[in-house]
């Protein structure tokens, strides 16, 4: 049997399965013979095949995407026991922690945040956490110095009943109690521990109406930058950020933080997390670090992307807002080719790389000079020299806080400021890049065009959870946000293409980011096709093959293996039938609404008209966890229902007419309409919630406003069919 020091720390395996890629291709084969058939028939029936045509050619673009992607699936296993084995000290890690808005972004779910990437099981002396609160906020720092002091009883109290769960406002919620078997001890401190957290819990609600006098209320706009460190007996320290004003959104946080951390600690990785995103699996860094140390070829890790999960789980995942499928088919898809992007949380990062440094640049001499860093990373001294530690791989790079604190709590003051990366390279060469409201996708495209590989790591349970909206407005604010970046990234930069043609990005890693980048382009053809049969039934004509041809049976098996394609893919994970038809009802409203006004936004961006906004996500976990039926269907008065309700009524008035005309002629001369009044029929049963939505009441229901608008729209649409 080999020795424990031999073995490797984490075993690839391949997750390809034969009949998965034989169902694929035959799909794209029957896309190309629909195309086929349609361009031969273009001349024949005029505008409505070329648009079935058109929109058709983006469907198998997508899929050749997709293909692309799903063709080598790879999945990391790691064996942490083994690396505890192996590496008698564990290297340090930096914890970054971003917040925006303590009004939009609970301080008690931040300082979960907070509690749960503490109480890991690593080192308490190899951890620091940096928080960067662009905000300004006197709750956010009282609260975290309450958190400082519930830390000493909470991360003893996990380690040593080895509490799987520590983020405390999960463990209490999903635990009734110690059961009567347990020993009298833990029960008494079950007890204890849990009044402590709801005293805690209770002193920062009361905070937020008596501001903290440990800091002043500022102009949340125009203030100095703010270090303060809050430290704890047997607690990691933890650095409170808040810069002079905000710059460069997230990324700019991130660079700051990095700074910062630069000067006090200094650590080798660091991770990153959103301040909703707290940590589920305590072994989380533990099984980071088995990727990291694990790999013979250092440039075939970059950076580790963990895969999100998500809390408060609905039954079914009704509004598919839980990306289950999604994350699986892209994070391991991706991880066969050259890694998964970064996804802006729950990633940890090698500091030099995030410092610039190529796979296979060997650092010189004059690479370190004062000039040479000064230019790159700004005038201070001290910040030059750990960059300097980091860059040639000195033992002696990390540092420990406590015998830094007094020496160099000025000079992070200093590289906080904003106005300190004026002339150098920050956001450009080094650090988190600007360009853009998000920095997850420029940031990883970056590190991959240098030639560096990322790895993808899925651990059960899942290391880091948050709360998924539980209403379909937050959930299509979120989608809309999330569709809106990439697209801009794509069409100012022509990003990744230039990356592959200019640098050493792969082309089929070009293609994963092309899928990523465009997807919400998918908004017009899916709009086209949802309005399609209603015009050709209301007009009179067709794009579909008539039921005696026997090319009808290329649509038909498209519209099967699809489904199958799509359904078996619910199946494999151990999703149920009804998730798989939540997700197909949800891909559609969603591609037609929030994708749509996503693809409507970017191009008067792009020309100047108007400007970019940094949107903080509608939080979910205060008065969406407090809905009696939250996997009930809501609507708003917001234009986003829009689009979908015009298609409902579009296709409700065309199987109105189609089926008056289909009993009111002869047989023969039904045979042209039958497959585009079942694809209208189909469109229907899509958007089911929106017809039960105009019966419906209260939040439940359409608002009137909204039904007036579609219905004028749809009057307009069958005036221009006829």
């Amino acid at each position: 049997m080999a020795k424990q020091s031999s073995l490797p720390l984490f075993q690839r395996v391949s997750l390809r399965s034969d009949k998965s890629i034989a169902l694929e291709l035959l799909l794209l084969f029957l896309l190309f013979s629909l195309l086929t058939y349609h361009f031969f028939s273009i001349k024949q029936y005029g505008i409505p095949v070329l648009l079935a045509f058109l929109c058709e050619s983006f469907f198998t673009y997508v899929w050749i995407l997709v293909l692309n992607i799903k063709w080598n699936p790879i999945k990391y296993v790691q064996y942490p026991d083994r690396l505890l084995e192996q590496k008698n000290e564990l290297p340090a890690v930096d914890i970054f922690v971003t917040t925006a808005d303590d009004e939009l972004e609970s301080p008690i779910i931040t300082m979960n945040t907070v509690l749960s990437s503490m109480a890991v099981d690593y080192p308490v002396e190899k951890l620091a956490c940096y928080i960067s609160d662009d905000n300004a906020s006197p709750l956010l720092y009282y609260a975290l110095v309450e958190t400082s002091k519930f830390a000493r009883v909470w991360l003893p109290f996990c380690k040593k009943y080895d509490i799987s769960v520590r983020a405390p406002f999960r463990y209490f919620a999903t635990t009734s109690g110690p059961s009567r078997e347990e020993s009298l001890e833990f029960q008494y401190e079950w007890k204890l521990v849990k009044d402590i957290y709801e005293m805690f819990c209770k002193k920062i609600e009361d905070a937020a109406l008596a501001p903290s006098s440990d800091l002043p209320e500022l102009n949340k706009k125009n203030h100095g930058s703010i270090v303060k460190i809050i430290t704890a007996k047997g607690v990691p320290h933890m650095v409170y950020i808040s810069r002079e004003k905000p710059h460069h959104f997230k990324s700019g946080a991130l660079n700051a933080l990095t700074r910062v951390s630069g000067l006090m600690t200094n650590a080798p990785f660091i991770l990153h997390v959103d301040c909703d995103m707290y940590v589920n699996n305590p072994q989380v860094i533990l099984h980071a670090m088995c990727l990291f140390l694990g790999v013979e070829n250092e440039e075939d890790c970059a950076y580790v992307q963990f895969e999100p999960g998500f809390c408060h789980n609905i039954k079914d995942d009704p509004f598919e807002n839980h990306y289950d499928v999604l994350f699986k088919f892209f994070g391991h898809g991706t991880a066969g080719i050259q890694g998964p992007p970064y996804i802006g949380s729950n990633c940890f990062f090698k500091r030099k790389v995030i410092y610039g440094l190529s796979p296979d640049q060997k650092i010189t001499t004059g690479e370190l000079s004062d000039l040479n860093l000064q230019r790159k990373f700004g005038q201070s001294s001290m910040l030059k020299e750990s960059v300097a530690r980091v860059l040639s791989a000195s033992t002696s790079a990390s540092m420990s806080l406590k015998c830094t604190v007094s020496s160099f709590v000025k000079g992070t003051h200093h590289v906080a400021v904003c106005d300190y990366e004026n002339g150098t390279c920050w956001g450009t060469e080094v650090g988190w890049k600007y360009g853009s409201q998000s920095e997850d996708i420029l940031t990883g495209l970056g590190i991959h065009r240098k030639g560096w590989k990322s790895m993808y790591c899925a651990t059960e349970p899942a290391s880091f959870l948050r709360c998924a909206a539980s209403t379909v407005p937050g959930t299509m604010i979120q989608s809309k946000r999330w569709a809106t970046v990439p697209l801009e990234i794509f069409l100012s930069s022509m990003r990744p293409i230039s990356d592959t043609l200019n640098g050493n990005l792969s082309l089929r890693q070009c293609l994963a980011y092309m899928w990523l980048l465009t997807w919400s382009l998918r908004s017009i053809p899916e709009l086209v096709y949802s309005l399609l049969p209603a015009y050709c039934i209301i007009s009179g004509s067709r794009f579909l093959p008539e039921v005696s041809e026997l090319a009808i049976l290329i649509p038909i098996e498209v519209f099967l293996v699809f489904n199958l394609c799509t359904l078996s893919e619910y199946l494999a994970i151990g999703l149920s039938t009804r998730a798989w038809w939540n997700h197909q009802q949800m891909a559609r409203i969603t591609s037609t609404s929030s994708w749509l006004f996503a693809t409507l936004s970017v191009f008067p961006k792009l020309i100047g008209l108007s400007s970019s906004a940094f949107e903080v996500p509608t939080p979910t976990y205060d008065k969406d966890m407090k809905n009696k039926d939250p996997g009930k269907f809501t609507f708003s008065k917001s234009l986003i229902f829009l689009p979908g309700t015009t298609i409902l009524l579009v296709n409700l008035t065309a199987l109105g007419i189609g089926m008056s005309r289909f009993l009111t002629t002869s047989p023969q001369n039904n045979e042209a309409g039958i497959g585009e009044l079942l694809c209208s029929l189909w469109i229907v049963l899509y958007y089911w919630v929106f017809l039960k939505g105009l019966f419906a009441k209260g939040k439940y229901g359409i608002p009137s406003s909204t039904i007036v608008k579609s219905g004028v729209l749809a009057l307009l649409f069958i005036h221009f069919c006829k």
